[in-house]
């Protein structure tokens, strides 16, 4: 009785919105207007209730057993946008609120977690026009915009993903793109319910657009050969969607949406899909997982970031899923150097349709308990740590074990990963995109030596700066990830030769580092060229001796691995005599740099001093097979750097000359 009652008034509040809507007025003030009147019909209500408890005690009824009185309503739905860099993630999110984020992120990519919370009435406009009929249930969606990995990585509230469901957005353009794979493996692996944004149809050809309409009727009025070419992307798309184990079709013609996944045709430009978006996600929500949106007592809240507002101090936002806060509360979260403990001074909302990130002004509250984006002001938040859980100490529970408690998702993820003793010193803005970016180096496999959050400062240049005295220079290097850098570790890390990399954006750092270490190789390469001595046997042809005192120039067969200029030649049959380096490689009268097995060459082998003395036909002659002097050095040099050059039949050969040379 309890749920058919909220879901009539949910309705009759939309209804009431809608003709509200229709009638001009500004629709903040009616959703305004309509609160209040809700607080004062529950105010009624509670008094009404107190005042029948002890008749109801009387009578004996079983039905306070019931689960239906359980329900109290439903939450708002927490949903994720997800996609490849490009697709058109945050503009789509804008077309949706009809504000403009994006030109202020860096390189339009979508680094630290927006919150948006779109209330119902403003939802409705959209529905409308799709199904006219359509009831909303909900008290509206929370839309988290995110770099992908947080959301599901890392931001969890007691194990469970902070999403609802997730909107994959693919460029109908460019079809699947390696994080877009990535994003399908991530909602896979979650079991999370998503729908797909198939995004940019405005740039199909001849495209006639028209905002903010529904997808069907944006395709009816095409013409015929703006279709055939919508038509052949989509299949495109479908093809490598299939590809990657998914089933998928159009969300109207699609009858099993639990096993089928459904595509939205979106443009961000022009607003055509996007009433379809929400129509679908609102629907999804109400049929598929009512039960996950009922409201629960218990505390569900993650902190999304941390930041310092001028007038405020530093700040966390939070992300409240269920549960209650309240001015006053004892709330208990993770900081970098150990878990906090603070009261809360104030609670802020942002205005409806308005981003947290964005500076605007707040509405401040004495307590929230719907689902929703929240910045927090308390004092001694500058440790905190953003993606960690928030806990309110109740009068019954144990401060020390819920320190424990927020603690563990922060040391789980530091120790998640392997440190080496050789690496980079990773610094970034959140324990997300830490986590992010933790996992971007693994599979790049980048090591890294330690790690941290929040600011640069001196100490953490003279934690990189321990890999020079490991011998490894190269390491000496600071990855920082959307934080600032302070002016005391620059000026450090200018003295110490440490190189701090900056980005905000994980593609950007991974491209500074490989172009480094690209140098750094290079430099090596330079540095240790007459150490790399790569494995070759060469067989003197008899009937091409040129010259036999220095330099000796004698015809060759290679018979093994591969012959370099400069490579040191040496007779094993001699007990290792070396008489002499390769000068020069001729082929077919023309010079080349290297020659590999099998084919016919004329060497010229410079000798020094000590070795002029060697002559061919009086200390060696064709019998004797000439070997390149590998060492064990050598070894490790053509290891470190030239793997890439190495083909598996030289290093087979390696094994074999270590042998001959009694290399360990």
């Amino acid at each position: 009785e309890a749920k058919a009652k909220a879901e009539e008034e949910a309705t009759a509040k939309a209804k009431g919105k809608a003709a509200a809507e229709e009638d001009g007025e500004d629709w903040e003030e009616v959703a305004e207007k309509l609160e209040k009147a809700e607080e004062e019909k529950e105010a009624e209500s509670s008094d009404s209730e107190s005042g029948s408890d002890d008749e109801g005690s009387d009578s004996g009824s079983d039905s306070s057993g019931s689960s239906s009185d359980s329900f109290i309503g439903y939450r708002s739905p927490i949903l994720v946008i997800m996609g490849h860099v490009d697709t058109g993630k945050t503009k789509l999110l804008d077309k949706i609120r009809k504000t403009n984020v994006q030109e202020g992120e860096a390189g339009g990519i979508t680094q630290q977690i927006g919150a948006t919370y779109f209330p119902d009435i403003a939802l409705l406009e959209q529905t409308k026009k799709v199904d006219p009929d359509f009831d909303i249930e909900v008290p509206g969606v929370m839309i988290i915009d995110t770099p992908g990995h947080e959301a599901f990585n890392n931001l969890r509230a007691r194990g469970s993903s902070l999403c609802d469901m997730a909107i994959l957005v693919i460029d109908i353009m460019h079809g699947l793109e390696p994080q877009t794979v990535e994003s399908l493996n991530m909602l896979k692996k979650r079991k999370c319910f998503f729908v797909i944004a198939m995004n940019k149809i405005d740039v199909c050809y001849n495209w006639n657009s028209k905002s903010y309409t529904s997808i069907k009727d944006a395709l009816g009025r095409q013409e015929q050969d703006t279709m055939d070419d919508f038509n052949n992307r989509y299949q495109r798309v479908v093809g490598q969607l299939n590809e990657q184990g998914l089933n998928v079709e159009l969300y109207w013609k699609n009858d099993d949406p639990r096993t089928t996944v459904s595509i939205v045709p979106t443009s961000a430009i022009t607003g055509e899909g996007v009433p379809d978006l929400l129509y679908l996600m609102l629907r999804s929500a109400q049929q598929i997982m009512p039960d996950k949106l009922e409201i629960q007592e218990e505390l569900q809240c993650t902190v999304i970031e941390v930041k310092n507002i001028e007038g405020m101090g530093t700040t966390i936002d939070v992300v409240l899923v269920n549960g209650t806060l309240r001015v006053g509360d004892q709330i208990v979260i993770a900081g970098i150097t150990g878990p906090i403990v603070t009261t809360i001074r104030a609670l802020k909302t942002p205005h409806p349709m308005k981003e947290i990130r964005v500076k605007n002004e707040y509405v401040d509250h004495q307590s929230i308990s719907t689902s929703m984006g929240i910045k927090i002001c308390a004092p001694d938040l500058e440790q905190a740590v953003a993606g960690a859980e928030l806990m309110v100490v109740g009068p019954d529970d144990d401060i020390e074990e819920m320190k424990e408690e927020v603690m563990e998702g922060f040391d789980s993820i530091l120790q998640g990963f392997e440190k080496q003793t050789e690496g980079v010193y990773v610094k970034a803005s959140t324990l997300g995109s830490l986590e992010a970016l933790l996992t971007f180096l693994t599979d790049m496999k980048i090591p890294v030596f330690d790690v941290g959050i929040g600011e640069v400062h001196k100490k953490d240049v003279k934690k990189a700066c321990i890999m020079k005295e490991k011998k490894h220079p190269e390491y000496a290097v600071i990855l920082a990830f959307d934080i600032k850098i302070n002016a005391e570790a620059k000026a450090q890390a200018d003295h110490d030769g440490v190189v701090i990399m900056e980005a905000d954006i994980i593609y950007n750092l991974k491209d500074k580092f490989e172009k480094y270490m690209e140098k750094v190789k290079e430099s090596k390469k330079t540095e240790k060229k007459e150490e790399a001595i790569f494995p070759v046997i060469l067989e003197i042809d008899k009937q091409y001796i040129f010259h036999k005192t220095n330099p000796i120039v004698v015809g060759c067969n290679v018979k093994g691995g591969q012959l370099r200029v400069g490579t040191p030649l040496c007779l094993p049959d001699k007990d290792n005599l070396c008489i002499g380096r390769v000068l020069g490689i001729e082929k077919d009268r023309k010079s080349v740099k290297s020659a590999r097995t099998g084919e016919s060459v004329c060497v010229k082998i410079e000798q020094n001093t000590a070795q002029q003395h060697i002559l061919y036909g009086r200390h060696f002659d064709h019998t004797s097979l000439l070997y390149s002097a590998v060492t064990r050095g050598s070894i490790d040099v053509l290891k470190e750097l030239y793997k890439d050059e190495m083909k598996k039949e030289d290093w087979e050969l390696i094994i074999g000359m270590k042998k001959v040379f009694n290399i360990s």
